[in-house]
């Protein structure tokens, strides 16, 4: 399979992992434990960490890669003594249980669901974790029964891996966190002013834009050069190359009947609107 029908793939599974993170339900779930849901992130960073059991916030901001520390620190340090890891994962499940059975209605035990949850696991079982902490710790949990719920987990199992992988392109383009972000803002992928949810102060990002004008990736107006937008498409196109290989056991032909059963669901969750409009996903935009 090539990188672009792996690329689709993502974007089409995105929007289905993504529904943890933004569901009413998923918020209900994480007031249940405990966690605050005035606003994501309480819940945020426990649902997509608990796999990796009660890591520190250190292990967290290594692993999640863009956020700034501080804000990382200041979630997970309460996280597990609000709930342990053990009690959020059950929690998610039933939050994405919850979740797609709204969405989806009775098509959540259809016969396409389930061909399309299997045809997905068996990409994710054939994702190669070495080096790819959140995709490792995803793909470690049991596989749930339901269907509707294997798709979920192969859809995280998958985004994680994918990335992990763009983790590694932004560390050979040397980029680090913040830069990354800047970098990502300077071509267009969101404004400026989405990406300050990722906790950086104004200082922390006016120097980081300084170091890529330095480099002569960024001008001064925060508008990405051509060597820039040249370093961005490198790591798109390196990103895309680290996450093919699970969709090769799948091959063109069910690689493509994946995206079409997709389509309904995808549509679902988009039409929604329980997913922001606009994201630091930069899906569309490289």
């Amino acid at each position: 399979m090539d990188p672009a029908r792996a690329r689709r793939l993502w974007h089409l599974l995105e929007p289905l992992h993504a529904v943890l993170y933004y569901a009413p339900e998923a918020f209900e779930e994480a007031a249940g434990l405990g966690f605050s849901t005035e606003e994501r992130w309480p819940s945020y960073f426990p649902y997509r960490a608990a796999p990796l059991g009660p890591v520190s916030g250190t292990a967290v901001t290594s692993a999640f890669y863009s956020f700034a520390p501080d804000m990382v620190d200041e979630h997970i340090a309460s996280a597990w003594q609000t709930a342990a890891p053990e009690d959020v994962l059950p929690a998610r499940e039933r939050a994405v249980d919850r979740a797609y059975r709204k969405l989806f209605g009775d098509r959540v035990d259809s016969p396409a669901l389930a061909e399309a949850a299997a045809l997905a696991r068996r990409a994710a079982e054939a994702a190669n974790t070495a080096g790819r902490p959140l995709a490792a710790a995803n793909a470690a949990l049991p596989w749930p029964h339901a269907p509707h719920l294997q798709l979920w987990q192969a859809a995280t199992i998958l985004r994680e891996h994918r990335g992990d992988g763009h983790l590694a392109a932004l560390l050979v383009a040397g980029l680090d966190p913040v830069e990354s972000l800047v970098s990502f803002a300077a071509i267009g992928a969101a404004p400026v002013e989405r990406f300050s949810s990722r906790g950086w102060s104004e200082r922390e990002w006016a120097a980081a834009r300084e170091r890529l004008t330095a480099r002569g990736l960024v001008d001064r107006d925060g508008t990405a050069t051509e060597a820039g937008r040249a370093v961005r498409r490198s790591v798109e196109r390196h990103t895309d190359q680290l996450a093919v290989a699970p969709w090769r056991s799948l091959g063109p032909q069910a690689g493509d009947r994946l995206a079409e059963l997709l389509g309904d669901y995808w549509v679902a969750v988009i039409g929604s609107g329980i997913l922001p409009s606009e994201t630091t996903l930069g899906i569309g935009k490289v």
